[in-house]
This record gives structure tokens, sequence and C-alpha cells, in this order.
């Protein structure tokens, strides 16, 4: 299966680069381009993708704007990855907070960029110790304590469940769950959807801010 990718960004070199690295892979494929994100919500009406890779500044319609549009109306898909020059950036946040799959620098290397693609177009998402990580920890808004936070999302987990959510906010990726808890990853994989199909979340991004909202971890520093 090719995964059609659909890269937004103002930059036309960084477009190029994009599209030659994404390119060079047997199974993927850019299947357009736009330089702002007006741009990219017209087009992605009448195009078929699988993964955007969305700019978060731009002219005309920004990436935040953009990305809550193509969410909400396309709740089944395409997934947003969205890109930034600095990782604590509040509009990279509000962009994960408006349903994009993951979060990623400009300066990010080749190989994880095209493991970001095919992670978040299996189902999961990016969500990196370093930057996602310390930009929920810094712009995650009014996170309550303990005793006042509402934990009714998470009455329906098992013990397990709520084990694997706080790795989950805590950084790990599903190979690195499984090592710590000696079970598969596929049944790592199986306890991440049953934790998003009871909390009613979209997606590994969502379970990281609901994590911090209801005190299951809290901010450090």
């Amino acid at each position: 299966m090719t995964i059609k990718v659909y890269l937004v960004d103002d930059q036309e070199l960084v477009r190029a680069g994009f599209a030659m690295v994404i390119g060079s892979q047997p199974d993927m494929e850019v299947v357009g381009q736009a330089s702002n994100g007006a741009d990219a919500v017209d087009q992605l009406a009448v195009t078929a993708v699988d993964v955007v890779i969305m700019d978060v500044r731009m002219p005309r319609m920004d990436g935040v704007a953009a990305t809550k549009i193509i969410t909400e109306r396309y709740p089944d898909g395409p997934k947003v990855i969205v890109l930034t020059t600095f990782d604590l950036d509040e509009h990279a946040f509000s962009a994960l907070r408006a349903g994009a799959a993951g979060f990623l620098l400009k300066d990010t290397p080749p190989d994880r960029l095209l493991e970001s693609i095919r992670t978040v177009h299996d189902g999961d998402s990016v969500v990196a110790p370093s930057t996602t990580k310390r930009l929920i920890e810094r712009f995650v808004d009014e996170v309550p304590e303990p005793h006042a936070a509402d934990t009714s999302q998470l009455a329906d987990l098992t013990d397990r469940e709520r084990e694997v959510m706080l790795e989950i906010a805590n950084g790990l990726s599903n190979s690195e769950i499984a090592a710590k808890f000696f079970v598969s990853e596929a049944t790592v994989k199986t306890h991440v959807g049953r934790i998003l199909a009871k909390t009613g979340l979209r997606d590994r991004v969502a379970l990281v801010v609901l994590a911090y909202r209801t005190g299951l971890v809290r901010p450090t520093g």
C-alpha cells in the first residue's frame, strides 16, 4: 500500500526537500503541495490523502486553523503531522489540541520523518519525549490539583490500561512500554486501542493531554 502524503509549507525549498526524501521511498508518494493552510483545505476536498505534513506558521491560514478544519471535517483521516522551527511553540501545541497526530521539528532527520509518516498512517501518533512532552508540560492550561481533577474519562480503565496511559504520557513508545511490562508490542497496541475507545479520544496525543488534565501525570518545573 502506498502512503499518499500532502505537503503544506510556505517555503518552496522546504517542500522540495521533503518531497525528495518522501519520493525516494517505495511505499510513499507526494500527491500534492500547498503554500498555506487555506489552499490545503480546498485541495484536500478533491485529493485523496493519508498524511499531511503541516507547517505551523504560514500566510492566509496558519497550520493551527487548517489542522482544526481538516481533523473536524475528516475525522477518519488524513492524519496531520505539524512542523515548527522551535520545540516549545505555543502554536504547535494548539495544533496538537486541534487534532494533529504528531509534532516534529523542521530539522528532524529524514529517517525520523519517514518513520513518523508510517507511524501516524498506522494509526498511532508521534509523541517525542524531548519535544511534545515538554511542550505539554509548559502549555497545558489550568492543570488542576489531583483532588479537583475531573477523572471521569478514566473511570472505565483497568489498572494495566492506566499504567500504559501513564507511560504514554511519559513519552514511551509502544516498543518501550512492551519491554517495561514484559509483553509483546501487539499487546500494548491492543491496550492503547482500548484506552482510546474507553476515553473517546482520537489518538495518542490526546491521551497525553488528558493524562495531564486529570492529574495522572503532573507537570515538572
